[in-house]
């Protein structure tokens, strides 16, 4: 015997639509849980805001010293007095400066007398090669003329080598070399214008310490007057050797 079933009595007929609809409520409750909000009461309650009451605020008032207008303008009246013309007033009559050719220019002639020439000496150096008579150093006052520049020499080699000594610093550093030194021989017979040109100062100053030594001299003359003579004069500075 075959048992016959009733398709209205079976119960997992509409499970799937039963279970749609229960999951669609489930969403529906879950959603409405996430968007419900709480609010603290005490942190929105602000009181009651009387719009009525009126702020009254109070203007302090202050004093502000205004200076004074300035006056109104001085109104200046011209007064016009009208004096007679009693006294004749002679006008000044301005002469023309212009020259023309009526005019005649004065000779003015001026005589050679009234002219004062002055003679002006000018202080030329005449070389000790090419003077006439050469500075007379002493002690050559009596050899003739043509001897006197020869003198000269020998007495001023004779004065370098009495007087000259070698600076102790330029022996201890070693410095040695030749000097040339160029000095004038004044009109009074004086040393001037000393300039030298050397390796060393050291060995500059020495030089310089020789020529100062010097006695005063008979100056040089050029066609009978005295006049500055320049002269060279080189200084050999060398180290003996040991």
């Amino acid at each position: 015997m075959q048992v016959k079933k009733n398709p209205e009595a079976e119960i997992g007929r509409n499970s799937s639509l039963y279970f749609a609809i229960g999951l669609n409520i489930m969403l529906f409750i879950t959603w409405q849980a996430l968007e419900f909000k709480t609010y603290d009461k005490a942190d929105i309650d602000i009181g009651v805001l009387n719009l009525e009451k009126e702020i009254e605020e109070e203007i302090p008032i202050m004093n502000i010293n205004t200076p004074p207008p300035p006056p109104p303008p001085a109104i200046l009246t011209e007064t016009v007095q009208i004096v007679e013309d009693i006294e004749d007033v002679e006008e000044t009559i301005i002469e023309s400066t212009e020259t023309n050719q009526d005019d005649r220019i004065a000779d003015v002639v001026v005589n050679v007398r009234d002219v004062a020439v002055k003679e002006v000496e000018e202080e030329v150096e005449v070389p000790f090669a090419i003077i006439e008579d050469v500075p007379v150093f002493p002690g050559c006052e009596k050899v003739s003329k043509a001897q006197k520049r020869a003198c000269f020499e020998q007495k001023m080699q004779a004065h370098v080598v009495k007087n000259f000594q070698y600076p102790q610093v330029a022996l201890d550093l070693g410095i040695h070399g030749r000097v040339s030194v160029i000095f004038t021989i004044d009109k009074d017979g004086s040393i001037t214008k000393i300039r030298t040109r050397g390796p060393d100062a050291t060995l500059e100053n020495e030089a310089v310490r020789i020529i100062n030594t010097l006695p005063k001299m008979i100056p040089g003359k050029q066609r009978g007057k005295p006049v500055p003579v320049p002269f060279s004069l080189p200084i050999n500075f060398v180290m003996a050797a040991n």
